[in-house]
């Protein structure tokens, strides 16, 4: 057996469904010898997106992975893995290497030098013997703990090289493991989160790899105790629950906000506290406990009153027996919901007009909000794109059932979210998979819109186009007014349908709703589409950067 032929069914034996893939890279063959899809990108950035996509949705239980060429595929790869890595995302890549004589060479390009930095961790097969072994440190690695990218490179004159099948048939499945946080430290972080008289329960995304949703609903019932999510963490928490806060990222809604300033105590489970631009800021003067699977988070941006290492459904179920425990609900937490109702209406009251809005060119809003009425979350998943697109819709769009939307920016860079539905849509066919996008991200990869039509995968891609990149009107001053710096232009339908996708152009508000419907009935007929709406210049946000 050659050494890629058993790199194949390593990758099949480990659960794999289908390969992200960019010639040239004899992997695609061998992956197809061994029953397992080849999906081809337009560039490997998007194809780095597609494993990170599906990799979410399924939490890392599923195989996701991408192949590459060396030099010029994996010098491309490099945005979407650093975005998976910033992100923490569990997926695969197996980039193609120079032949081991020249490797190391100047100038040739070197994965295993040049991605160290956004990898968890990067080995290169040097024996075809040693293939077993490696793939399966990188595997382990990628799943235990924080996940996040691993690589494993194959040297080109290494591929053929031939293994004993024995070895191969020897391959077992990397099994993993999880620990809860020390007893003693939960039982005192239980006690000040239970007697605090303000809590609030930030949660990331640490809660979805879990699968903990359900322990944090509890958690959060028990305690009566408001609850918001990070950008990567939005729907850890079903945000049509009374006790939702919604999202805190560059953008925070109202009753975020409010709750994160009053607060006496801040739990974080599963999250970093990472201070980031893309990650809501902790006033000063909490009590902080903070629960993490990874050490370096404890302690990093801020001091934990109360630090605790484990894993986000242990320690969450850690909680739930300290709390009762110690007397179950606390008293005088009877009014916590109707309060945080009447802390929500104000908000969502200063944005009815702004979502209603009749104004022509349209604004974004309206287009999430009828898109909100239009489809039920239980039945999509969601993602945004970099700037404007993202910062209008989390505050406002409810996501419900874990995973139904993909948060991401860490690393933010612009045209992320195509790949990531592609993705999502491979690992969760019966739901309506739909990306958000500006036209300046649709600059970036929107070509790889094809990929969704010749691949048959329907997803629905919304274009909001202002024919400028808006966001930038603070930045872009003089040399707008000289050169129009800030503006781009595109008819996106037409290039939707030249792709050979279904695709429609809406200019006016009224007809919105209607070009879902459509749409949406389209993705069910299999064809991918795209909406390309006529939007306003939208500048007003949501207390965007108020908690940076």
């Amino acid at each position: 057996m050659k050494v890629i032929d058993a790199i194949a069914r390593i990758l099949k034996t480990e659960g794999a469904e289908f390969l992200s893939a960019y010639p040239t890279t004899p992997l695609i063959e061998a992956a197809a010898k061994a029953e397992m899809r080849p999906v081809l990108c337009r560039q490997e950035r998007v194809g780095v997106g597609i494993a990170d996509g599906y990799a979410r949705v399924k939490n890392g239980r599923k195989l996701a992975v991408f192949c590459m060429q060396y030099g010029p595929g994996a010098e491309n790869a490099f945005p979407g893995v650093a975005t998976a890595y910033s992100d923490s995302t569990p997926m695969l890549l197996l980039p193609l290497g120079h032949q081991r004589d020249r490797a190391q060479v100047f100038p040739l390009f070197s994965s295993a030098r040049t991605f160290a930095a956004v990898t968890k961790s990067v080995e290169t097969i040097t024996l075809g013997s040693q293939v077993a072994d490696v793939m399966r440190r990188a595997i382990s690695l990628m799943r235990m703990g924080r996940p996040g990218p691993v690589m494993v490179e194959i040297p080109a004159d290494l591929v053929n090289e031939e293994v004993s099948e024995a070895l191969v048939d020897a391959y077992r499945p990397v099994k993993t493991t999880a620990a809860g946080a020390n007893a003693r430290d939960v039982e005192a972080a239980a006690r000040v989160l239970r007697e605090a008289r303000r809590p609030v329960i930030h949660a990331g995304q640490g809660v979805l790899y879990a699968e903990a949703s359900e322990d944090l609903v509890e958690l959060a019932e028990l305690l009566q105790a408001p609850v918001m999510t990070t950008l990567e963490g939005k729907s850890a928490f079903p945000e049509d629950h009374p006790l939702a806060l919604g999202t805190g990222g560059p953008v925070v809604t109202g009753p975020t906000l409010h709750y994160l300033r009053e607060a006496d105590v801040v739990f974080g489970i599963g999250c970093s506290f990472t201070r980031h631009g893309m990650a809501a800021s902790i006033p000063a003067g909490k009590t902080l406990i903070h629960a993490t699977n990874d050490e370096r988070d404890l302690n990093k941006s801020y001091a934990a009153d109360y630090p605790l290492l484990g894993d986000a459904r242990l320690v969450l179920r850690q909680f739930i027996e300290a709390v009762k425990s110690q007397g179950g609900r606390p008293a005088g937490r009877e009014s916590v919901r109707a309060d945080l109702d009447r802390v929500r209406a104000a908000w969502l009251a200063e944005w009815t007009a702004t979502l209603g809005s009749a104004e022509v060119p349209m604004t974004p809003y309206r287009v999430i909000a009828e898109f909100m009425r239009a489809v039920d979350p239980r039945d999509a998943i969601v993602t945004h794109d970099s700037g404007s697109p993202r910062d209008q819709l989390l505050p406002f769009y409810r996501a419900v059932p874990p995973r139904s939307y993909l948060g991401w920016g860490k690393s933010h860079a612009l045209g992320t979210g195509l790949g990531l539905a592609i993705g999502a849509k491979l690992a969760a066919p019966d739901k309506l998979c739909v990306n958000f996008m500006g036209d300046a991200a649709f600059g970036m990869t929107g070509l790889d819109f094809e990929t969704a039509v010749r691949c048959g995968v329907p997803i629905l891609t919304v274009v909001l186009n202002n024919s400028s990149m808006a966001i930038e009107i603070p930045h872009l001053v003089v040399s707008h007014d000289k050169y129009g710096t800030r503006d781009i232009g595109g008819r996106y339908a037409d290039l939707g349908r030249a792709m050979g996708g279904w695709s429609e152009r809406v200019e006016r508000p009224e007809d919105i709703a209607g070009a879902f419907a459509r749409a949406r009935k389209a993705t069910e007929g299999g064809q991918a589409a795209l909406l390309e709406f006529i939007t306003s210049q939208e500048t007003r946000f949501s207390n965007r950067g108020v908690l940076r």
